[in-house]
């Protein structure tokens, strides 16, 4: 049960049993009735805003609004106190059977408590990682990844019916520096060694392609030696793309990461994607040809006030109009872009979600206005940015170039820490801040880890349960006999509390896009365990087994297995597996 739901209707419901009796007028929206938790913990364990939201319409003053809801609310079954705080704002205590009979509904539920049906089955795409196949992962990309997954299983968990991509930039010049790169790589194989100056600006010189070049030499032997670029070009072109997917794709695998759709640019492209895009907008009088002022604050060098085919983003949000060709007459990235997320929206999905880089920040505005006009305004395009993180080795920072061959690799860091630590980490911090990501701390095993903290509580509550279940085997097996009201320390009825906003959390943070808030809140539930296993140590009569006890025990053992039920959905969300023991 999602207890922040269940009492907003029940508010709604008083508020129209006073329209019924004629207290308020008819017509009132209700829409903007919000239960949450109150800002401080002492006031109450609900809050809602009724009487200050309907006041005004309602034509009374916001407290005696709140006055006229008190009664109402008091003879609710679940409410123990009702207080109004501040200008009209109602708090709302509930019983703490309401509470004790929570723990049973988790337990009932298991781990998929929490999941909801809000999405109502929709479909929505998030596309994620999308990184350039010009070489292996590296750490960088390792954010975007994890982030994206995270957020598509949060969509999935409160009911959207999602789909993880990747959008496989395989045109342009970049690939084009990837297939002269394995030609020489290629040559190097077949004993032409590398001279100076083949490695030119822009090329990958890293070690990556030799197997690459190898592989290649190997199939065709001295087919292509010496012989002009026109003739290799693009069947080294599609063989390099191949190549480095197998291992993009062996990289996500190891993470734990696995796509839905891979949507290759090229194909896109070569089947006339741009071109179908392109000219819906046109129908639609969104282009034009046009001269673009020079960019204010920048001094382009290359700048001239030339006739260029323009969208007409100015009309819907963006700061500027686009140019979709370059001056070669070829089009542009955006161009490109404006065809993928109108292939998505033909695909069926009018949600689309895009984990981009802080560096794309500025391409945010640009490709929602061109979402928006070319599905006729029934496709909604969201961009989630993410700042850097910054690996270091003791303190020290790693700096890290991809052409130079001077980066860590993904893979490394998943292998040297694990993927549920990578994981862990990559969702400690709001997707805006940047990440410190210290190879010596992240395996650290103290309080300080919040990987470690999490998973010592879990691997805790196994523990306890062992023991406990050892002792009375049969404690759990029927949900009807265990005793809750037995559970009356603070410490437990708050532990409680604390497993019930567990739906609430899943939601605020699938809608928000921002899984960092179920890091956080699983390091709460962590420490509220913590407190228990403490009291424990300190007060025999609050400790979890009580041999002689058997009612008792069999109460707080369901309280700890209700810890790791929700412990475990959330490390679940994130692709992590939780610990039964720790090493």
């Amino acid at each position: 049960m999602n207890v922040f739901h269940f009492f907003k209707e029940a508010v709604v419901t008083v508020v129209h049993k006073l329209v019924q009796d004629g207290h308020l007028p008819e017509g009132l929206d209700l829409s903007r009735i919000t239960v949450d938790p109150p800002k401080e913990t002492g006031h109450g364990d609900l809050a809602t805003n009724a009487a200050m939201v309907l006041a005004k319409p309602a034509g009374k003053n916001p407290a005696a609004l709140a006055t006229l809801m008190l009664e109402p609310l008091r003879q609710l079954e679940d409410i123990d106190h009702v207080e109004i705080a501040g200008p009209g704002f109602i708090n709302l205590t509930l019983k703490p059977d309401f509470w004790r009979h929570q723990l049973l509904d988790i337990l009932q539920t298991g781990t998929a408590y929490g999941n909801s049906l809000l999405g109502a089955g929709e479909k929505i795409n998030v596309e994620y990682v999308s990184a350039n196949p010009t070489g292996p992962m590296h750490t960088g990309h390792g954010r975007n990844a994890v982030l994206g997954d995270a957020i598509a299983s949060l969509l999935q968990k409160i009911g959207y019916d999602v789909c993880r991509e990747y959008y496989v930039n395989d045109a342009g010049g970049q690939i084009d520096a990837l297939a002269r790169s394995v030609y020489i790589r290629y040559r190097e194989a077949l004993g032409h060694p590398i001279q100076e100056g083949d490695f030119q600006e822009g090329m990958y010189g890293s070690d990556y392609l030799v197997p690459v070049g190898q592989e290649l030499a190997r199939l065709k032997g001295d087919t292509w030696i010496d012989k002009p670029e026109p003739v290799w070009i693009e069947e080294i072109r599609r063989f390099s793309v191949d190549a480095m997917m197998d291992i993009i794709r062996a990289d996500l695998d190891a993470l734990g990461i696995h796509m839905d759709v891979f949507t290759s640019e090229k194909k896109l492209v070569d089947e006339g994607g741009v071109d179908a895009a392109l000219k819906t907008l046109e129908e639609k009088g969104d282009l034009y040809v046009g001269v673009l002022e020079r960019p204010k604050g920048h001094d382009v060098e290359d700048w001239e006030p030339r006739p260029q085919t323009l969208f007409r983003a100015t009309a819907y949000g963006d700061d500027v109009d686009r140019p979709l060709k370059k001056s070669d007459g070829s089009w542009t990235y955006f161009a490109s872009d404006i065809a993928y997320h109108f292939d998505k929206f033909r695909r069926g999905f009018s949600k689309m979600v895009d984990i981009l880089g802080s560096d794309h920040g500025g391409y945010i505005k640009r490709i929602q206005a061109a979402t928006a006009a070319v599905t006729g305004g029934q496709g909604h395009a969201e961009a989630k940015s993410y700042q850097m993180v910054n690996f270091m080795e003791n303190g020290v920072p790693i700096n890290m170039s991809k052409r130079a061959g001077t980066f860590i690799k993904l893979r490394d860091v998943t292998d040297r820490v694990g993927k549920d630590v990578m994981r862990f980490i990559m969702l400690t911090r709001h997707h805006d801040h940047t990440i410190d990501f210290d190879f010596a701390k992240v395996i650290e095993q103290n309080r300080e880890n919040p990987v470690f903290y999490v998973q010592y509580a879990h691997a805790r509550v196994c523990s306890v349960l062992k023991h406990g279940l050892a002792l009375f085997p049969d404690a759990l097996d029927d949900l009807s006999k265990i005793n809750v009201s037995l559970l009356t320390d603070a410490s437990e009825l708050e532990m409680i509390k604390v497993l019930a906003s567990w739906p609430r959390q899943v939601e605020v943070a699938a809608l928000t896009r921002e899984p960092h808030r179920i890091a956080y809140y699983l390091h709460d539930v962590a420490a509220a365990f913590h407190v228990l296993w403490n009291k424990g140590k300190d007060h025999t009569h609050l400790r979890f087994i009580d041999p002689e006890d058997r009612a008792t025990t069999a109460a707080r053992l369901a309280l700890v297995k209700g810890a790791a039920t929700i412990i475990a959905s959330g490390l679940e969300l994130f692709g992590i597996t939780p610990l039964q023991e720790m090493r």
